[in-house]
């Protein structure tokens, strides 16, 4: 179970990795970036506080520190994130592994977004 879960993770990271480049040359997106998030903010707490915490943190690193035009894509991440693991916390069957999956995207996030000065 928690394979499939960090597969998950791996897989919504890299694709954010790969939009990023995408929405830097879209200009609507930065536009529709603050009502997203907005939005996903206003989503409710995923249950697990390993994630609460680690999605609080990764979103006030986000608006602080990324560049505008490059936010819309991180909240797209967040926001997938926040359904996935809010769908896993409400099984008990997954719940548990959710533990290991948020602070394994901690980790990774760590690294990743280090070159924007972020530290989780």
């Amino acid at each position: 179970m928690a394979l499939v879960v960090s597969a998950l993770l791996l897989i919504g990271c890299s694709k954010a990795e790969q939009t990023t480049n995408r929405s830097e040359t879209a200009a609507p997106s930065p536009a529709t970036a603050p009502s997203t998030t907005t939005a996903t903010a206003s989503a409710g707490d995923i249950g697990v506080p390993e994630c609460d915490a680690f999605l609080k943190a990764y979103e006030t690193c986000i608006h602080d520190k990324v560049p505008a035009a490059q936010r819309a894509t991180f909240d797209t991440g967040i926001a997938t994130w926040k359904k996935t693991w809010k769908a896993q916390a409400s099984d008990p069957q997954t719940k548990a592994a959710l533990v290991t999956a948020c602070k394994s995207a901690q980790d990774g996030a760590k690294s990743s977004m280090k070159a924007y000065g972020c530290t989780f």
